[in-house]
């Protein structure tokens, strides 16, 4: 059987302050509502929850010094929200910084294409965007301080 390389690809994420990140995800939010003016809709169209999108709005919108976005409320028209100038100017250059971080790592990791069985070797082609942002790990739970009974094995435990 022949193993595949996967190509290499960037993924970029730029760290705006503790806890607060520009990448992919976000940037693949905001081009979705600028092209169906909803966030519902362009949540659906990621695979997220409206929820979920919210909070990644949220995010970007207090994490800046001006919103990237506008929302209107919803009623019997519905509601929707646009992108401000501010948000497509994010947009625009965070594309340029992938883009250009893209060619340099082409340019300047070729040599890895060749090490691995049945790797192709790198264009510098624009990478396609994400159809799905990458979610956070959620944080691990604290495993439970009471001690078990004598003769217990946890929860698989068979009972006979």
């Amino acid at each position: 059987m022949t193993q595949r390389a996967a190509p290499l690809g960037v993924r970029l994420r730029i760290d705006l302050a503790p806890g607060s990140s520009i990448g992919p995800g976000k940037i693949a939010l905001l081009e979705h509502i600028e092209a169906s003016g909803s966030l519902s809709q362009a949540a659906r169209e990621l695979g997220m929850s409206y929820r979920r999108a919210w909070l990644l709005l949220d995010d970007l919108n207090h994490a800046l010094a001006e919103p990237v976005s506008t929302a209107s409320v919803g009623g019997a028209g519905g509601g929707g929200a646009r992108l401000t100038e501010f948000g497509r100017k994010l947009i625009a250059a965070y594309r340029d910084v992938e883009h250009a971080s893209h060619d340099v790592a082409a340019a300047r990791l070729a040599w890895l294409a060749g090490t691995a069985p049945g790797a192709r070797t790198l264009r510098a082609a624009a990478p396609r965007p994400l159809s799905r942002p990458i979610a956070p790990r959620p944080a691990k739970r604290a495993a439970a301080t009471r001690p078990r009974p004598p003769g217990t094995r946890g929860r698989a435990a068979k009972r006979s």
